[in-house]
């Protein structure tokens, strides 16, 4: 492996609203009194790091740059030396989601500030799909407890050259409770919807009140991968 460079689960909500008994015999519940949390608005300035971590030529600069201009580059991005990155705004429920998507090939500190994190394999490469649990125990020490993550098996493109299968990756992810999907840096197939997805989940958690379910990524790749499968 090259060197360098949670979902919250559903729980029922539980209220105890015991009747509160003041002098003088009037009763006021407790609900009553406090009154349901409000919702905080969402910030559209705010800027979310999102990185791109995985094994050299697995493609995470192609990814990018199909994320960013919708097209492929084949040869001069097929190595990155420092850290690329782009700032980009996608569009989640009607609102301005601010993406700061960089590619992490330097130092464990660049993990810090993340809040969310796209982990890619090239599914011709068995080496890179083995090195994913690397990369993940990586993750988890030097990253933030509460980061998103997304795994994306790239080169989806390549299928006749495939070395993964897809049951695998999907297995993997389960493992760890992260989403997954297959990409195609070169064709575009799922990469805006891989952003959008992590934009979406983004927004939700900052605008989540306490009581609130959190957003399930997970049922939300699975409908729109479903949607998408239709349409071949």
């Amino acid at each position: 492996m090259e060197r360098m460079e949670s979902m919250e689960p559903i729980s029922a909500l539980y209220t105890t609203d015991y009747p509160e008994i003041h002098p003088g015999g009037s009763r006021r519940s407790a609900g009553s009194q406090l009154g349901s949390p409000v919702a905080p608005s969402y910030n559209e300035d705010m800027m979310h790091k999102t990185i791109l971590v995985g094994d050299s030529g697995v493609g995470k600069t192609s990814l990018l740059v199909q994320f960013d201009q919708g097209k492929f580059i084949p040869g001069s991005f097929s190595a990155t030396v420092g850290i690329g990155f782009t700032n980009k705004e996608v569009t989640v429920d009607n609102m301005k989601v601010k993406l700061q998507v960089c590619i992490f090939t330097v130092t464990h500190a660049y993990y810090r500030d993340a809040q969310a994190l796209l982990l890619l394999y090239d599914i011709t490469s068995k080496t890179s799909f083995d090195n994913i649990r690397a990369w993940l125990t990586e993750i988890h020490e030097y990253a933030q407890s509460d980061i998103v993550i997304m795994l994306l098996g790239n080169k989806a493109d390549m299928a006749g050259e495939r070395a993964i299968k897809r049951d695998e990756g999907e297995k993997l992810a389960r493992e760890y409770c992260v989403p997954f999907m297959e990409t195609s840096a070169k064709t575009g197939v799922n990469v805006e919807l891989a952003f959008i997805l992590v934009a979406k989940e983004l927004k939700h958690r900052a605008v989540r009140r306490p009581d609130q379910l959190s957003f399930q990524i997970h049922q939300y790749v699975e409908a729109e991968e479903q949607k998408t499968s239709c349409c071949f």
